[in-house]
């Protein structure tokens, strides 16, 4: 019995070292299997984002000009600002009032301007013309014709001549009195008109320097009002208020002084000759006490 058990237990002993090193093995490759099998599916995702890589490429691709473009698409707000003109600039900085009140100015200077310059003429105030016709008919001796014929016109030395000769009956003195009353009337007529070209030429300065004060005051009021910092945006308003009406203001007064000089002086010097043309033509009545 001992040999058959001790038989058996040789040969199990010896079937079952085959069947041991056969479990060794399938024991050592299973593991080595499933890490294999376990790494492989690891793997197949980075596969997939491989696949998928390619359409993600262009965009890749595109992203470099993105960057490039979003400059220009930066400039170009700053390029597209909106232009305007030195008008509505102008407009904008006179406001509701100032612009208004200079444009009113500016044409009633170049009103004054044209009718003064009209009027100070050699043409109108001392025209060749009525003298000659005038020096013929007190050469003639028709006194009571040239008198009407120069208190029909509208000139200065027609209207000097008039007041001489309607006094001549007096005596030469009161006739001459008469044509410096005469004068002097025409004279004034004339500066007085003139004056106003000289009253613009004072004002404009003080409204453009009112213009300042206000603007300078609406800039400050910005600075003291705000809890920060004022951005130079928020006080171009008011310094260019400042700015332009005193701009303006000069550019009336300017013009204004100058045809103010301009025209005075022509004035005077045309009264002055108008002075001596009329003595000239009264002077043959200094002999004549009083006419007959």
């Amino acid at each position: 019995m001992r040999n058959v058990f001790g038989s058996a237990e040789q040969n199990c002993g010896r079937k079952s070292i085959p069947a041991l090193l056969l479990a060794m093995a399938v024991a050592l490759l299973v593991p080595s299997f499933g890490q294999s099998f376990v790494m492989a599916q690891e793997e197949t995702p980075p596969a997939a984002d491989a696949a998928a890589a390619p359409p993600a490429a262009p965009a890749e691709a595109a992203a470099p000009a993105d960057p490039s473009a979003t400059p220009a698409a930066e400039a170009a707000p700053a390029d597209a600002q909106p232009s305007r003109s030195f008008l509505a600039y102008i407009a904008r900085a006179c406001g509701w009032f100032w612009g208004p009140a200079f444009l009113l100015a500016s044409f009633i200077l170049v009103a004054l301007i044209m009718m003064n310059l009209l009027q100070v003429r050699r043409d109108v105030l001392l025209p060749t013309a009525f003298v000659e016709e005038f020096e013929q008919k007190l050469n003639a001796k028709d006194f009571q014709a040239a008198y009407e014929f120069a208190r029909s016109d509208e000139s200065f030395v027609a209207r000097v001549l008039a007041a001489g000769m309607g006094r001549l009956s007096r005596g030469y003195e009161e006739a001459v009195e008469g044509m410096q009353e005469a004068g002097e009337d025409e004279n004034m007529a004339l500066e007085h008109r003139l004056s106003y070209v000289a009253l613009i030429g004072t004002i404009a300065p003080m409204m453009g320097l009112m213009g300042t004060v206000q603007g300078m005051i609406s800039s400050f009021d910005v600075i003291a009002t705000s809890a920060v910092a004022p951005k130079p945006s928020q006080l171009a308003d008011g310094i260019s208020t400042a700015l332009v009406t005193t701009l303006i203001g000069l550019m009336l007064a300017i013009p204004a002084m100058v045809f103010y000089g301009i025209l005075k002086n022509r004035i005077q010097r045309l009264v002055l000759e108008i002075g001596m043309v009329s003595e000239g033509l009264m002077g043959r009545f200094a002999a004549v006490g009083k006419k007959a």
